[in-house]
């Protein structure tokens, strides 16, 4: 199955909506929420397990060793994405953790609650929490010998991935954020969470290949039920199971006419 998304446009947004109410919110699972601070801002990431488990257990690991604090992102593309996790600072640096097997593509089960926003022919599209995916139909689990069927999340503007080297296998510390949507990545890339509140961040560290001195870093990285009551903020984000969320699907597709992705459509977050 293909997972690749062809084109992307203008993100859709709240413009001409009512705001959202109470109903149209859920909160972040504080479990699976990463908050990391840069010197350009907070990036808030949304981790989704069911689409990379080993990989998410891999990145909440270290975060919990504090091993991201103070890294840098020494490869950033405008219009791509932000490389960081490396402590060589080279690309070729990791921990000392097992490196972690390519999660390219996943089972997924009537259980894992994707909201489907359109159903091409043999396809469905839609988010596992904020990530999209491309999935095959949930109705052909009735035949296969797990009751799954094969689903892949997609690199759509902030979407966070697992960078590797050659090796499918090789995944270790280092990650990129999505800058911009490049359905080249999609089945290439292990995809495992999505940016919730600070995309503007995410697009205002310093580019270059590699980013010369001085570089923009991570100062601290935490999981969001790592930190003190005090400190840790009010995380929510737009359900997708909500008829707000059905209207703001249904106005990207309509606005983005002919050159229509999942990529249009933005799941929002918010923190207080």
């Amino acid at each position: 199955m293909s997972l690749a998304v062809a084109g992307f446009g203008a993100r859709a947004t709240a413009a001409g909506f009512t705001a959202p109410g109470p109903g149209d919110w859920r909160p972040a699972d504080a479990e699976n929420t990463l908050v990391i601070d840069t010197n350009q801002g907070r990036i808030i990431v949304e981790l989704v397990p069911a689409s990379a488990p080993k990989t998410v257990a891999q990145i909440k690991a270290l975060a919990r060793q504090h091993f991201y604090d103070g890294l840098t992102f020494f490869r950033v593309i405008d219009d791509f994405m932000d490389q960081t996790g490396d402590p060589k600072n080279t690309g070729e640096g990791g921990s000392s953790l097992p490196n972690v097997p390519a999660e390219f593509s996943f089972r997924r089960g009537p259980a894992d609650g994707m909201t489907v926003v359109e159903r091409p022919p043999g396809l469905e599209f839609g988010f596992i929490g904020a990530l999209p995916v491309a999935s095959q139909p949930i109705a052909q689990s009735m035949m296969t010998a797990d009751g799954k069927v094969t689903a892949g999340g997609l690199f759509c503007p902030g979407v966070i991935g697992m960078a590797r080297a050659n090796d499918p296998d090789s995944g270790n510390s280092q990650f990129f954020l999505m800058r911009a949507s490049h359905d080249a990545l999609n089945g290439r890339y292990t995809a495992f969470g999505r940016v919730l509140v600070g995309q503007d961040v995410v697009k205002k560290i310093k580019t270059g290949e590699p980013v010369p001195a001085p570089q923009d870093k991570m100062l601290k990285v935490q999981v969001l039920a790592d930190m003190p009551a005090g400190q840790r903020p009010n995380v929510r984000v737009i359900d997708t199971k909500s008829a707000y969320f059905a209207a703001l699907a249904a106005q990207a597709k309509a606005a983005a006419g002919d050159t229509y992705s999942i990529c249009d459509v933005e799941v929002a977050g918010e923190a207080k």
